[in-house]
């Protein structure tokens, strides 16, 4: 029986079963009778033959509609567009000579058709599917029909990466002894970094589930349990201000061992990272990773997450301007401070206003302020070309500047000097095309801060998370002087951004108790929060250590994506909202009172 919609008549399969994809089709197939099944990708009427392009998840084929074929199939492709769903069956053939595609797999042949069903019709798009660029395209109109957008080639080929980046993980995982085990998704609130999301319980009125901003604390009750190797590719949830980089709800690649320390650990880390860039992209990475200790970092690259694809290193030029004539510098340097130099090849050409602009990003990256220098063939110039006389040699030989060269100078606290030049060097190196785009460099950035002091609260905070170990010999600063106490603490950069971070943990409770107690949280409220793992560390927790991959971040470098949102399926908007279920909505009354909640209204988000 036939539904008759619009000009088309929607039929059911009947019997018919696909016999090939639409892009396994071969000229070594020609002669054989196929049937394809897929969407209308084009249509094209040529004065009595028909072309339609026929697609699928791996690929598109060209199939013909000529009344000498098949009068009955071309009486009904007359009424087929674009996004229908067709069934097709007939004889391969080769493409006439000079007609063959060399751009789709298919292109050397085409399918003569010889019947057509029309399993489904389509309604007029809300925006065409058959470009590959998405920028002229509304991303909440894209993500409210999200189902549409996906059928796109590229959305598509993003997806088919981030399924061959988890595979990856699992198989070399599984290869090197671990076990894949799920942790809960509705557990206790333990606040220590974003806020929770937090689940009502209908059975305790007046208590609340949370939903985990990692599998923390089960991974290391998992080592406590024995199982010595785990893992999971795991949802993990944080309600927190929302960008490109961010989702309520994203994905890790959640690791956790027993009796290793960092440097038994990390080699194991490295060959997954090497497999996995072996499988997605078929590159051998150069084993082992680069090593960089936070000072370090910070000092040459003005971030913990350096990228190394470049140079532009910063320059501690502070012995120059000490009792020197620029008594701002002088003034700096003299009281603790530290004067930072950059060096960009080629941006002697920027504007008065484009250094004017850099000034104001400076000081609104929290510098007192700039000094620029253009290097040229009469000499420096800047506005403070004058006081620089005696010092203009050695520091142009310190920053390596040449004629042509911008050369920046921040004189502040050390950390702000580094961190804004580091700015300076991500931005400008992006404006002057200084960043190669076809490689991939990874680095390791170890020996974090354990604690970092809070100036507003005046107490310490954990720099990572409290459940860090700091290194051994360091445990006797927890009492003379904290900020120097270093972290079993290791992060994995990739090309500027955070690709991992994991640590070596805490495995004995008087060291936890000892780091509880430095940071401000006493033996009740530790107790109180996490009661059931200090609990754990009495009963013979072995040494243990991990790391957490942010796959969604992972699979959009893969994939040569901007934004995480282009590898998750379902994906929020930067307001957290789901422009195809209008998610979060109200719920029903009823609902409410069953949980014993009253909505307040005007209640601050924030």
């Amino acid at each position: 029986m036939t539904e008759t919609r619009g000009a088309s008549q929607v039929e059911p399969m009947g019997g018919w079963k696909r016999t090939h994809s639409c892009g396994a089709l071969r000229a070594g197939d020609a002669g054989k009778t196929v049937t394809l099944m897929g969407w209308v990708f084009r249509r094209r009427d040529h004065g009595g033959l028909i072309f339609v392009d026929i697609r699928d998840r791996e690929g598109i084929t060209q199939c013909v509609f000529n009344p000498g074929d098949g009068a009955e199939a071309h009486a009904k492709v007359q009424g087929v567009r674009g996004e229908f769903v067709l069934a097709v069956r007939g004889a391969v053939a080769p493409r006439p000579a000079g007609t063959e595609n060399v751009k789709i797999p298919t292109g050397a042949v085409e399918v003569l058709a010889r019947e057509l069903k029309v399993l489904n019709d389509c309604r007029p798009l809300p925006f065409q599917l058959d470009s590959e660029g998405d920028a002229e395209v509304d991303e909440t109109l894209r993500l409210k029909y999200r189902y549409l957008d996906m059928r796109r080639a590229p959305v598509l080929r993003a997806f088919q990466v981030r399924d061959l980046l988890c595979r990856a993980v699992r198989d070399y995982l599984h290869e090197h002894g671990f076990l894949e085990v799920e942790t809960p998704f509705l557990t206790r609130s333990t606040p220590v970094g974003a806020r929770d999301f937090l689940v009502p319980s209908r059975l305790q009125p007046g208590s609340f589930y949370a939903l985990p901003q990692s599998p923390q604390l089960f991974k290391q009750l998992l080592m406590v349990a024995g199982f010595e190797r785990y893992f999971q590719i795991v949802r993990c949830f944080r309600d927190e201000d929302l960008r490109k980089d961010r989702q309520p709800e994203f994905t890790q690649i959640d690791i956790e061992t027993s009796f290793l320390d960092r440097d038994d650990f990390l080699p194991i880390v490295e060959g997954l990272v090497a497999a996995i860039w072996r499988r997605v992209k078929g590159v051998e990475l150069a084993l082992p990773f680069p090593r960089l200790a936070y000072d370090e970092a910070m000092a040459r690259f003005g971030s913990d997450k350096p990228d190394l694809r470049f140079g532009l290193e910063l320059r501690d030029v502070s012995a120059l301007f000490v009792g020197g004539e620029f008594q701002a510098f002088a003034q700096v340097v003299g009281g603790g401070g530290a004067v930072k130099a950059l060096r960009i090849p080629g941006a002697g050409s920027m504007s008065r206003k484009d250094l004017d602009d850099l000034t104001a990003e400076a000081k609104q990256a929290g510098a007192k302020g700039l000094v620029w220098i253009k290097v040229t063939a009469e000499g420096l110039n800047s506005p403070v070309a004058k006081f620089l006389s005696a010092v203009q040699d050695r520091l142009l030989s310190l920053t390596g500047a040449a004629t042509g060269d911008l050369v920046l100078l921040v004189g502040d606290a050390p950390a702000v000097a580094a961190t804004v030049l580091g700015r300076l060097r991500i931005d400008l190196a992006r404006r002057f095309k200084l960043i190669p785009v076809d490689r991939d460099v990874f680095a390791w950035v170890i020996d974090f801060p354990l604690v970092e002091w809070n100036a507003g609260e005046k107490r310490w905070d954990a720099v990572h998370h409290p459940f860090t170990a700091p290194r051994d010999e360091d445990l006797p600063l927890f009492e003379s002087d904290p900020g120097k106490a270093r972290a079993k603490a290791y992060d994995l950069v990739l090309n500027g951004q955070e690709a991992a971070g994991g640590s070596i943990r805490i495995h004995q409770q008087s060291v936890q108790e000892r780091l509880f107690g430095l940071i401000g949280i006493s033996k009740e409220e530790a107790r109180a929060r996490f009661g059931f793992l200090l609990e754990a560390l009495e009963f013979g927790a072995p040494p243990m250590g991990g790391i957490a991959f942010g796959l969604d971040r992972l699979a959009a470098s893969l994939a040569g994506q901007e934004s995480i949102r282009e590898v998750i399926a379902f994906p929020k908007t930067q307001k957290g909202t789901c422009p195809l279920t209008d998610a979060p909505a109200p719920v029903d009354a009823r609902q409410l009172r069953d949980l014993g909640i009253r909505v307040v209204e005007g209640a601050d988000p924030a």
